[in-house]
């Protein structure tokens, strides 16, 4: 009589590790679109301020000084998180067509957001010869 309690324990642990999963992923995927979304209105909004800048027509010196960007602020951002982005998507695609989920869809997962930023990689080795 002790086996279906042994098996109801097992399905059970199948849909908590299921379920955390498929929450770690949703989180991983929000924060990642956030993120895009963030660095692609702050674009958005650095140049509109070089329009206006130009426009209003400040000193050289002052103009410099609010234009100067950082060594963080590459160009290609925006370039880099859709690769990764499309990395992901991909690689869920891939998870939902592999049926059993665990530690394969993470590795599929890892392969595929590695894969964008090796693509991000190749790219930036290209341009900046």
């Amino acid at each position: 009589m002790k086996t279906p309690i042994i098996a109801m324990q097992a399905q059970t642990n199948s849909y908590i590790n299921e379920d955390i999963f498929n929450i770690c992923a949703t989180i991983l995927v929000v924060a990642l679109t956030m993120i895009f979304i963030l660095s692609f209105v702050k674009r958005i909004f650095d140049q509109r301020l070089k329009k206006k800048i130009i426009e209003e027509g400040i000193t050289e010196s002052l103009a410099e000084s609010v234009l100067r960007s950082s060594s963080t602020d590459d160009g290609d951002v925006n370039l880099k998180w859709s690769l990764i982005l499309i990395g992901l998507g991909l690689g869920l695609i891939i998870v939902h067509y592999t049926t059993p989920l665990g530690l394969h869809s993470l590795a599929i997962l890892s392969l595929s957001i590695a894969s964008g930023f090796f693509g991000y990689f190749i790219y930036t080795k290209k341009t900046r010869k």
